[in-house]
Order: C-alpha cells, then structure tokens, then sequence
C-alpha cells in the first residue's frame, strides 16, 4: 500500500481551500542563502525553525549525510545553480549528530539489495563497469569531517567563486542547537 491516494485527496482540498495561499512566493530566496542539508525526517520542520527560516526564505538541497560525493555531481550542480541563477549569496553545509550514514556498511547494503531481489549479476557488471559501489555507498565516521569535505568540495570547486562564503554546521537532530565546524 502507498499514501499516494490518501496524499492526492488532501491535496485536492488543500488547492481548492487555498491553503497555499501563506506560501506564495518567488523562486529566489529572499535571504540569498542555499543549505546543503541531510535528508533526515528530523529536519524537516526543525532546521528552518531553528536557523529561523520559513518559506521562502532559503534554498535547500538534501542530500544522505549532506555530502557531496562527486565535484560534478547533482549536489554541486544545484549549489551553482542557486549561486548564479537563483541568486544566493551564501551556502551552509549542515550535517547533523545521529546521522545514519555513519552507520552506513556497503557491503551490508548491497546484501540488502541482493535480499530485495537485484542480482549479483547486476552488481557485478556495475563493479566490473569501473562503478566503485563500496566507495560511493560509504558513509562516514565523524560528522565534522563529513562537513568539513563538503565544504572543501565547495570551496575548491573550478566553478566557484573566490572569497564566496561557505559555512559548515552540525545540528543537533533533537534540539536544533548548532555547533559551527567552518566558517568563512
């Protein structure tokens, strides 16, 4: 079973009560700023309270862990994208304590997948393809240098701009208190 039915009824009420209405805005964040966020269920609600933000106000991206894995990748598209199309003028890279991708073994996923019915033959091609699934499947181990990297992708980035601020944070999932890893 899927919520997609019982999502597309509320949905309807919502647009024909125009619920929507307290969330009109522009496509540019009023206060020029991307986040680079972990997907997190926690966060949802309790990273934009926490830092102050309702709708509007900021660009998110979410990504497992908040890390960025490829220099030019999705992740890193997206950041330039807020910077020089949506006008950002700050990103935030946000990682959070009890994160699960410290807890992340890619040879217990795989096996996970291989339970789930992909093959060991699919897994094997992608392996012999030059896809590294262990290394791109990894987690980590300390939070702050999980931030610590992406802010280093960011900042070093060809396509960035020198001197552009790039912050690094950890929120604590249950309280929303923020510790500042890097600043700029």
């Amino acid at each position: 079973m899927t919520y997609l039915n019982e999502i597309l009824a509320f949905n309807e009420k919502f647009v024909s009560e125009k619920q929507y209405e307290p969330y009109i805005t522009t496509k540019f964040p009023d206060k020029k700023i991307a986040i680079l966020t972990c997907m997190d269920a926690r966060l949802f609600e309790l990273l934009p309270k926490a830092m102050n933000f309702k709708n509007g106000d900021v660009k998110i991206i979410k990504s497992a862990g908040a890390v960025i894995n490829h220099p030019f990748g999705a992740v890193m598209r997206s950041l330039l994208v807020a910077i020089y199309e949506l006008k950002a003028e700050e990103i935030y890279i946000i990682g959070h304590y009890d994160c699960g991708m410290s807890a992340i073994k890619p040879d217990q996923m795989i096996q996970k997948m291989v339970d789930r019915g992909i093959s060991h033959e699919i897994i094997n091609t992608l392996k012999h393809s030059g896809v590294e699934l262990n290394k791109w499947l990894r987690g980590f181990e300390d939070v702050h240098e999980a931030v610590r990297h992406s802010v280093n992708m960011v900042r070093n980035h060809p396509l960035m701009l020198e001197g552009f601020p790039v912050h690094g944070l950890v929120i604590d999932p249950a309280t929303g208190r923020l510790d500042v890893v890097e600043d700029n």
